[in-house]
């Protein structure tokens, strides 16, 4: 006769087993988004401002209560764009497909920090302008893991894996990159069109797929 506290217990390893196998982790869909440098937060919300916190994102990374409007070549613009901090040495604007058809600009598709050579745009704050002429990018797709959960499943920062979405639209990423900070929480980023285009949301679960 079999203990049915342990076969629960013999189920609930093996539910943990596979799980841990499959390495899961959540998505975080990132909207539209700016980082400042000190001096273009000067110029756009006056000397010495200070961002206000909103949302702690991860680490030391937040989304602030300041919004900008950014405007493209042809006078197209976009409102109540975020700012995140904190400051960062170089400004950067990260948007969408969908939005470089809004503004009218061709932002080449980037890790975050690679800015040399990318698009240019006009920022606008509450006290002034900033005329970017670099530094507009389509983030990569990306996975944010602490060293303990790359430890733990083989995998090192820098590293490309693929990614399978089992939701109502399955599809798979492929080429994600993997960063690995202690101050990271485990978790896969996309923007708003790779989240609509496969049935995804805030906190969603997919699959690493390691090479």
């Amino acid at each position: 006769m079999y203990d049915e506290k342990m076969i629960a217990e013999a189920v609930k390893k093996a539910i943990e087993q596979v799980s841990d196998e499959k390495d899961q982790i959540k998505i975080g869909v990132s909207q539209r988004h700016v980082h400042l440098s000190r001096e273009d937060l000067d110029t756009l919300f006056g000397k010495g401002f200070e961002l206000t916190k909103k949302k702690t994102l991860m680490g030391r990374e937040f989304a602030s209560d300041q919004l900008v409007t950014l405007v493209g070549p042809s006078l197209k613009s976009i409102e109540n764009v975020r700012v995140l901090g904190p400051v960062r040495k170089h400004t950067q604007v990260e948007i969408s497909r969908t939005d470089t058809f809004v503004l009218k600009v061709s932002p080449p598709v980037r890790p975050s920090g690679e800015i040399k050579g990318s698009e240019k745009i006009v920022i606008v704050g509450p006290k002034g302008t900033v005329y970017l002429q670099e530094g507009v990018i389509i983030a990569n797709r990306h996975i944010h893991l602490t060293p303990e959960y790359a430890e733990k499943h083989g995998i090192k920062d820098g590293d490309y894996v693929d990614v399978l979405v089992d939701s109502v639209k399955p599809t798979k990423f492929f080429d994600v990159q993997v960063r690995v900070r202690d101050d990271f929480n485990v978790e896969m980023h996309i923007d708003t069109d790779d989240a609509n285009s496969a049935g995804l949301k805030n906190g969603d679960l997919v699959t690493i797929i390691k090479r």
